[in-house]
């Protein structure tokens, strides 16, 4: 009896892309290229071309953190995360990353306190990218800190318009991760 053909996996892949002439896997990337947006971001990330390569990621965090509800669109905390995981998969770079993460808590907290959201999972995944920002920002170099400590201190401030102890869990934060947002302006 024959053996059951698994899943394939990228062991398989590479088998195949070892017969690849340089043509071959250009022509391969192209059609990868073509074939999605998402692709496109993450090759246009990945070789740092365009005048923003965040762009595309934050416009992936707006349209799911900030929908038009008018036009019957969703919020998706998931989506909107994925967006920053595809960044870090093309790149990674921390000052990147940082960005997206405040861009993020920018975004859920002013679309919270315009709409008046009432979704606390979404709430909690705020105070979670909240403390990734916070981890994140303090890896990078000291004098680009600053301003996106403001920048987070201004969600938290957001917070506390929306209530829900968003505002409080984040006060929290800032003095675990020692940041004194007056100080950073």
């Amino acid at each position: 009896m024959p053996a059951k053909k698994t899943k394939p996996t990228w062991t398989d892949v590479k088998k195949n892309l070892a017969s690849f002439d340089n043509p071959g896997l250009i022509a391969l990337l192209h059609d990868l290229y073509t074939a999605s947006k998402d692709n496109q971001a993450f090759l246009h990330t990945r070789f740092g071309l365009g005048d923003d390569v965040l762009k595309p990621y934050k416009a992936t965090l707006t349209r799911w953190l900030w929908p038009n509800w008018l036009k019957n669109q969703n919020t998706s905390v998931t989506t909107a995360k994925k967006a920053i995981a595809d960044y870090k998969k093309a790149v990674g770079q921390p000052d990147g990353l940082a960005e997206l993460m405040v861009f993020y808590c920018e975004q859920a907290a002013a679309f919270s306190s315009d709409v008046g959201l009432d979704d606390e999972s979404y709430y909690d995944a705020l105070v979670r990218m909240f403390e990734q920002a916070l981890k994140t920002i303090a890896a990078l170099p000291e004098q680009q800190r600053p301003a996106l400590w403001t920048r987070l201190d201004q969600v938290r401030r957001l917070g506390h318009q929306v209530g829900y102890g968003i505002s409080t869990s984040m006060d929290e934060l800032l003095i675990e991760y020692g940041v004194d947002a007056r100080r950073s302006r």
